[in-house]
């Protein structure tokens, strides 16, 4: 699993728009009103965050400039039970980071979503989702082997799409 990327910080347009105010300024005379415009910017911020704490399906997420908190941790699935937004860790992406794909944790995955992994279905998405809720949580990837209709061929094809948190 690929280590989390780093936390870069990104500069936002109003920022942008105070640095070209003030390279203006030195030229102004202080006996002739200027006239400054600010150019709007044409194409919005937008990029990927990495989500996790408290929320139900931890992962990298796009994101544009005008997304709020809630917005993004509605993407991931909502606040945990119990769980308030303090416990939300939000990560801007390292470009590399997000050249990965993203892994499905098959420990909080729910069926629409273990459904989509190629080899599974909804049939065998139902039956991991049971077998997690009778069994409790996966310890490694390799116990979905021991879910009916799930066998090595299956596992060899998902196993670079799926994780397991603890």
């Amino acid at each position: 699993m690929p280590s989390k990327p780093s936390v870069r910080f990104v500069a936002s347009s109003l920022f942008l728009s105070l640095l070209s105010l003030l390279s203006v300024l030195p030229s102004c005379n202080s006996a002739k009103a200027v006239e400054i415009t600010l150019a709007t910017r044409t194409s919005a911020f937008t990029g990927n965050i990495y989500i996790d704490g408290a929320v139900n399906n931890p992962g990298l997420y796009p994101f544009k400039q005008d997304d709020s908190l809630g917005d993004l941790v509605k993407a991931a699935g909502g606040l945990k039970n119990g769980a308030d937004i303090s416990q939300v860790s939000l990560i801007i992406s390292d470009p590399a980071f997000a050249s990965l794909p993203q892994r499905i944790d098959i420990n909080r995955a729910g069926d629409w979503l273990l459904a989509a992994l190629p080899g599974i279905g909804d049939t065998r998405a139902r039956d991991i989702v049971a077998y997690r809720q009778q069994n409790g949580p996966f310890r490694n990837v390799s116990d979905l082997l021991r879910v009916n209709g799930i066998g090595q061929a299956t596992l060899d094809r998902i196993i670079d799409l799926i994780t397991v948190s603890g």
